[in-house]
């Protein structure tokens, strides 16, 4: 039987993936056969991702580029394509989060988390989805968020930059399926990562962050997910195994979002 799973030869454009989730993806990737190319925002990051990805035993590509911006990035997708080859997985995983409160925060913050998580994945896959279209096939991942279906208060940016990437990708769906493009969305819930360390770290007494406790209290697996509980799924939606699936956002949360609470 053919191994479902296998991405041997897929060339895969992770952005933001110098650490963190991008680079657990990628890892993941990469142990399926596909050739890993990633960006971040400065050499400094591409060159701690090349690092990193070395020292796993990855050979990877890295590309300073800004993924705001249309004309950088349709550069690198010209360079990738060149170099490398056309591109067959696109992980939109770049992303920002401002926890500001709505009426404390700028429209100039709002309009960057937007920039960033929004339109940077708007941006990346107008530039990939030729390619695709030309080699026949292509696999499209957007990773979006638990925000992409919840509010919550001090994250007005972030929750309408994911919600609408959650859109963004059932629009990209309908558009492009006709041309064997799958596009899903990867959605995390509450991550171990560098950016959630301030709530999870234990107070000066040693009793766990009220935020940490929250979190524990409304996932029932009882626990933050880690960036390898991302790798599996991520695999499914980049591989044949996901050949039917299209349009769809595959919730990687523990349950937090089937899960009213316990009654009191």
């Amino acid at each position: 039987m053919t191994d479902l799973f296998s991405l041997n030869n897929k060339i895969a454009l992770v952005t933001g993936a110098s650490y963190g989730i991008g680079f657990a993806i990628a890892s993941a990737l990469a142990a399926h056969g596909a050739v890993i190319v990633f960006n971040d925002i400065n050499q400094e990051l591409v060159d701690k991702g090349i690092t990193a990805y070395k020292d796993a035993g990855i050979e990877a590509y890295g590309y300073v580029c800004d993924v705001t911006d249309e004309e950088a990035v349709q550069s690198m997708v010209s360079n990738i394509e060149a170099k490398i080859g056309i591109i067959d997985i696109l992980v939109n995983n770049a992303g920002i989060i401002k926890r500001i409160p709505m009426l404390e925060m700028s429209a100039a913050d709002f309009r960057l988390v937007i920039d960033v998580d929004l339109n940077a994945p708007f941006i990346v896959s107008k530039a990939v989805i030729p390619g695709m279209i030309k080699k026949g096939h292509g696999k499209i991942i957007n990773i979006c968020s638990m925000m992409s279906e919840l509010g919550r208060e001090t994250v007005a940016g972030y929750a309408a930059a994911k919600g609408g990437l959650k859109m963004l990708t059932r629009n990209i769906c309908s558009e492009f399926g006709s041309a064997n493009i799958q596009c899903n969305g990867l959605g995390p819930g509450y991550i171990e990562t560098p950016q959630t360390a301030p709530l999870r770290e234990h107070q000066t007494d040693g009793t766990r962050h009220p935020f940490d406790q929250f979190i524990i209290s409304k996932t029932p697996a009882a626990r933050w997910g880690t960036t390898e509980d991302l790798q599996g799924p991520a695999v499914f939606l980049a591989s044949n195994a996901s050949d039917f699936v299209n349009g769809h956002i595959l919730y990687v949360d523990g349950g937090i979002l089937a899960y009213i609470g316990k009654q009191p």
